[in-house]
């Protein structure tokens, strides 16, 4: 599997000069608990709905600010051709929510940790049905006939 696979929505960007209003209000209107801030086609940043609570709200900032100035940067981010296993080291090595999925320079979307969560319980599913179905309907092996001296076969 590849790290592009394992997006589940599209990405949802934002300029620097975004209010953290509008940032918060782009959000919602997505449905997305993170933003890609995108400046003249390069990811500059992003800006989760934690940033904008613990680095806006909590300093009791403006509603005008502008969302580069509480973004995250620089940003963690994978190619969409690489391994998905190389994301999941990401994860574990940096201790992140997100990971940007690139091509090139172009963003493409994140995979969070939830996306990660729902591949894998795939995964297990898939992996846990033959097993349920043998615990649940025990497999028995056909009788074999018992060939007895002088019978031919």
């Amino acid at each position: 599997m590849r790290a592009i696979e394992l997006i589940n929505r599209p990405g949802v960007t934002v300029h620097p000069d975004t209010t953290i209003t509008q940032a918060a209000e782009r959000m919602e209107q997505a449905g997305v608990g993170c933003l890609a801030i995108v400046d003249s086609g390069s990811l500059v940043g992003v800006v989760t709905d934690r940033d904008l609570v613990r680095r806006a709200m909590a300093r009791r900032l403006p509603a005008d600010v502008r969302v580069d100035s509480v973004m995250t940067a620089p940003v963690i981010s994978i190619q969409a051709d690489a391994d998905a296993r190389s994301a999941f080291e990401l994860f574990r090595t940096h201790a992140v929510r997100r990971v940007a999925v690139m091509r090139d320079r172009e963003f493409l979307g994140m995979i969070t940790v939830d996306d990660l969560l729902v591949v894998l319980s795939r995964e297990l599913a898939d992996i846990v049905r033959p097993v349920t179905a043998e615990l649940l309907f025990a497999h028995h092996d056909s009788q074999v006939p018992v060939a007895t001296a002088g019978s031919s076969q």
